[in-house]
Order: C-alpha cells, then structure tokens, then sequence
C-alpha cells in the first residue's frame, strides 16, 4: 500500500446518477462514511449498507470515505467505490454485481446494424435508459470519451453496467482502447456478454487478430458459448490501405466502420460536409468489406441538432453501399434507422421485379421486363436483398407475394 487516499468518480451541480467516493485509508477506527445526498432521506440507510459491504469484501477494516451522491444507482456505487480501492490496494478481487437475466442474450452475424449508438464509458447518467432509443446496437466507449486517469474506473462501471442495465435486446457493444490498456479492457468486460468489441484506430490486420486471440482465450477460460463479433474502426491512410487484408483477419469479424474525424486529420484535411476529402477512403471501405462479407458501417454525424443534414448523409451513405451509421445523440438513431430502411416505394419496385423475374421463368420467356425497363440478375438480386430486409424489419410477411396479387 502507497498511498492511504484515493478519489474515484463524478461530482458537481451537472452530473446526475453518479456519486464520487474519497476513501482514506487509516490504521485503526474502524469505518466512517460521511454521506451527502438529495435522497438520504430515503436511501441513505441502502447506500451505508454497500459501502460497508464493499469495503468488507476487500478487507478494509479501517478508512474514512465521503461520499457526494447525485442518485447514483447500485451498480455505480459500487463501481465507484472498488475503483477507490484499487487505487489503493493491490488487489485481484472484484465486487460484481448480479447479472440480470434479460442481459444474457446473444445476436446473429447478419442482424442488422444501423444505428449504434456511443455512451461515454465513464457517464453512467446517460447509460441508465439508453435501450429505450431503439438503436440496432449499444456502444459503452472505454476509448476516445474517456479520459486518461479515468480509463480504469471506466472500465469497472463498463463491466458493472454490462451486467445491471438492461439493454432491451439493442447489441450490446463496448469499443476498447488500443494496446494493453485495450487488452486489459477485454479482461474486464469480455465475460459479462460483450455482443460486439469495436478494436479502434486499427491500421494492420495484426490489430484485429491480437484482440481476437485475446478473446478467444478468456472466453476458453471462463467458458463462454455465446459469440463475440468484431468490428474494426478504420481511421488511418494506413487502416484505409490495408482495409482488404483486415476485413479478412478473422471470422468473428461481422462488420467494419469507418471514423472520419481521425483519418481526416491523419490525412491533413479538414472534414466537410460534403465529404469530397473522404469519398475515395469510404468507397474503397465499402468494397473491401463487401469483397470479405461484412457490413460497412459509416462514420458519425457530427452536428447533433441538423437533423435534415443529417438525412440527406444516411441517403448518400446508403446509396455508396454502407449498411449502418454511428450515433453521438438519442435523437440521431430514428433519422439513421429510417434512412437505411426500405422505403415504401423502392420496396413496392423490388416485389415487383422479383414476381415479374419468376413469372417470366415459369413461363419460359427469355427477356423480362417490368414497364419499359429490361430486368437481368443483378437487379432481381438486389430486389431479392431488399425484400429480406423488410422481412427481418417486420416491414412485410414472408407471404408478400399472396397479399400483392
């Protein structure tokens, strides 16, 4: 033991439904928590309690800890307070809490991921009703949102969150850090269900397959059995050329994105609107991960409050064949989910093709044509996509053809 006082978490006239937690060790006195918080009235007697349970469970005999609450739930409490003692014991212990039964669930390689939506790891105020957003997927981001001194108590409220907020079947996504810090990231949080780990800033193949490894022996050790996908975050001029050879660095990768903020200044331009000075880097993403059988997914948009600009990107992402989009505000997920969806005219147009193309080869003709326009295999293919699509939305039955006759 080096030191005998340590601080962990988030105060202040802003911050909600979190609490920070000054622990001072001492040599004898036993335990005495000074509380501040607007609900002692009605938790106060709860939140000694786990204090004291905590504390017990790592040993601690004799300390004194203030604690400044702003409504933190359980799960952050703790969270708070181990990351406190860490700070000042060396040890291996962890205080987990209970894992919810609706979090155990597992997603399918192909599901669709429009909207992930970015939660910085280190605000459990914004992590509480984020499933209530309806986004495909749930980022708890251990990377750029967190800061430096901050990316170990990051990583113990990640791990808490993992198993005490109910994601609502959204995928449940952590982006990690890069190196050992990242490495240690996957130690952390790989055995609460991790649906999805973003590997960020990832340059070369060996990026990928370093986390994948990593992976794959916690999940032997702990016996896990539900899968863990991939997802690399291309964000480098040497990410972008490589982007073939990563797609292909191991089959638990599902999907690929692109994050333009930094492969911009990687590349010395500014960012604009029109995305000119990235139109080469994210088709040439598109068709790497295409050529490899992944979805690409696109960069977010970075002003939360244009919504229409943020409209007409989801519409010119989706034409250059990215499948998905990040989200840095709740209010982006129903412009970007709508804008990837089918539309009801372009699936209106692809049933049409498709019963035209089987009408045609149950009658033996050689030319199918729909109106004045002649239909060859590519089209009936992306027809064909999109109707699977609308059926996984729930847009349309499997039985479309009986009800369009």
């Amino acid at each position: 033991m080096n030191r005998v006082k340590a601080v962990a978490g988030n105060a202040g006239p802003k911050v909600r439904s979190d609490c920070e937690m000054t622990l001072e060790l001492k040599r004898k006195g036993g335990i005495s928590i000074d509380l501040t918080s607007k609900v002692k009235a009605l938790y106060g007697e709860s939140i000694l309690k786990q204090c004291n349970e905590v504390l017990k469970f790592f040993g601690i005999r004799n300390a004194d800890l203030t604690v400044n609450d702003s409504g933190a739930l359980p799960f952050v409490i703790s969270a708070r307070l181990e990351a406190a003692v860490r700070k000042l014991l060396d040890t291996d212990q962890e205080y987990i809490p209970e894992m919810l039964s609706v979090n155990k669930y597992s997603t399918a390689r192909d599901r669709f991921r429009f909207s992930r939506l970015y939660l910085p790891g280190n605000g459990p105020g914004l992590m509480l009703n984020a499933g209530l957003h309806s986004a495909d997927g749930i980022i708890l981001d251990l990377e750029d949102s967190v800061a430096p001194d901050r990316k170990d108590e990051a990583r113990i409220l990640v791990r808490n969150a993992l198993c005490q907020v109910d994601f609502r079947g959204a995928e449940r996504m952590v982006r990690i850090n890069q190196g050992e810090t990242g490495l240690s990231d996957l130690r952390a949080v790989i055995p609460w269900n991790v649906n999805l780990v973003l590997i960020p800033k990832c340059d070369s193949p060996e990026n990928v397959i370093i986390a994948d490894k990593e992976i794959s022996a916690i999940r032997k050790k702990m016996k896990i059995r539900n899968p863990v996908y991939l997802m690399p975050i291309i964000e480098s001029a040497s990410g972008v050329e490589n982007s073939s050879a990563i797609a292909r660095a191991s089959e638990n990768i599902v999907a690929m994105a692109i994050g333009l903020e930094d492969l911009t200044a990687d590349m010395g331009v500014m960012r604009s609107r029109e995305g000119k000075e990235s139109f080469y880097s994210r088709g040439r993403l598109v068709i790497a991960a295409k050529a490899a059988g992944v979805q690409p997914i696109d960069s977010v948009f970075s002003d939360v409050a244009d919504l229409e600009g943020l409209r007409l990107n989801v519409l010119d992402s989706r034409a250059m064949g990215f499948e998905g989009m990040g989200c840095i505000h709740p209010r982006q997920i129903a412009v970007i989910n709508a804008g990837f969806a089918p539309g009801e005219a372009e699936l209106e147009k692809s049933m049409k093709i498709v019963m035209a193309f089987e009408e045609a080869g149950r009658t033996g003709q050689g030319v199918v044509a729909l109106g004045t326009k002649m239909i060859d295999q590519p089209v009936v293919v992306r027809a064909r996509k999109m109707i699977d699509l609308a059926i996984k939305l729930g847009r349309i039955s499997t039985e479309w053809r009986e009800k369009i006759k």
